[in-house]
């Protein structure tokens, strides 16, 4: 295998076709930055020759953050790979990330999964409850094989619905069950989702997938199930996102302001407690 380091200018290094993670300019984004600016690139990206220039298969975050330093070159260790090849390497280099979103995951299991297929090294074939190709694909990430195929699943949901499963305002197991539904069936259950305020539950989204499965989902159908009291929302307090984010960084999820709203919570309330046992 052909390979070797040069200094490439960030900007000429094309971003890999179809790269499922995104470069969010978080705290951690500029910590990278600032470890930039104080030592430079310690280790090279990784691309590969494609085309006339080269395609950036490693080091996406990395070549960010030198576009912004306004650094003229960058350590490049640029490396001959088919394409299969070079997507395996690219999940792989990145699924050790932290914070992965859920949409991120199912999509880079799905092209790493593809590429094996395509170099003959999994196949379709079942085996005692599991797929021998889904257990390859979660080597090296400590998650099974049924995991990552139910993972999978999501890239099956309509984009409003996977945000949604980003976002945690839909759990990942219901979430599986919805990807089941019709892109037509899930465009309703959008809607309706819009205008109910609610959300499916595990149990709900179950009964929703068989009803798919015999073409008896109707939007009315939808509108009852999703406007069925549950047990925890007899008493809730709602607060909207969009009048929290201004307290959060930008790259927070509903989820993660919850989280941290009740941990403030939990620390005035063990203050309390302390001034009163005074």
């Amino acid at each position: 295998m052909k390979e070797f380091v040069q200094q490439l200018p960030p900007g000429e290094l094309t971003p890999f076709d179809g790269h499922p993670f995104q470069v969010r300019e978080d705290a951690a984004f500029e910590e990278l930055t600032e470890s930039v600016r104080s030592y430079g690139i310690l280790s090279p990206l990784l691309a590969r020759p494609k085309g006339e220039g080269y395609e950036l298969v490693s080091g996406h975050r990395r070549r960010l953050a030198a576009i912004r330093l306004g650094l003229e070159c960058v350590p490049v260790l640029v490396r001959e790979m088919t394409d299969d090849e070079s997507v395996v390497l690219m999940v792989d280099s990145n699924l050790q990330r932290e914070n992965l979103l859920p949409s991120e995951k199912a999509f880079a299991y799905k092209m790493k999964l593809d590429a094996l297929k395509h170099q003959g090294r999994a196949t379709s074939r079942q085996v005692v409850g599991k797929f021998e190709s889904a257990d390859l694909v979660g080597d090296n990430t400590g998650e099974s094989g049924r995991t990552i195929q139910r993972y999978i699943r999501l890239t099956s949901l309509v984009k409003p619905l996977l945000t949604m499963v980003d976002e945690g305002r839909i759990a990942f197991s219901p979430a599986v069950e919805l990807s089941y539904l019709t892109d037509a069936e899930q465009a309703e259950l959008w809607d309706q989702i819009k205008q109910q305020d609610a959300t499916p539950s595990l149990s709900q989204a179950i009964r929703m997938k068989q009803l798919s499965r015999i073409a008896k989902l109707t939007l009315e159908v939808i509108f009852a199930i999703l406007t069925e009291e549950k047990p925890n929302q007899k008493e809730q307090v709602r607060l909207k996102a969009e009048s929290l984010q201004k307290y959060f960084p930008k790259s927070y999820t509903p989820q993660q302001m919850e989280q941290a709203i009740l941990k403030l919570l939990e620390e005035r309330y063990r203050k309390k407690q302390r001034e009163q046992e005074r």
